[in-house]
């Protein structure tokens, strides 16, 4: 399983637009092959700022969708409304305690 995390700070006049675009294509992202679950989380104190939280059955999954037209679309369109670079994390889950 993977947790890919990605964090997106918008031109705030640009928000309600990135909304929009992502309320559109929520459902087919989650509904893309391998997707397990796919979440948008906004910062407590900065209403620009948000992260998307999706679950993949695998890494080959997360790259098909990653080559598909359906992130090539919608990428282009959600890049053109950032106000900084975002950034990417793909996350493995700890089966066991770690211990400090």
């Amino acid at each position: 399983m993977i947790v890919r995390i990605v964090k997106m700070e918008f031109e705030q006049a640009k928000v309600d637009a990135f909304l929009r675009l992502f309320n559109s294509t929520r459902d087919k992202i989650a509904g893309f092959e391998g997707c397990k679950g796919l979440e948008l989380l906004a910062g407590a104190n900065a209403t620009n700022l948000f992260f998307t939280y999706s679950i993949w059955n695998s890494e080959e999954d997360l790259e098909n969708y990653r080559n598909s037209e359906l992130f090539k679309e919608t990428w282009a369109k959600t890049k053109i409304l950032f106000s900084n670079k975002p950034e990417a994390w793909s996350l493995l889950k700890v089966e066991s305690e770690i211990k400090i």
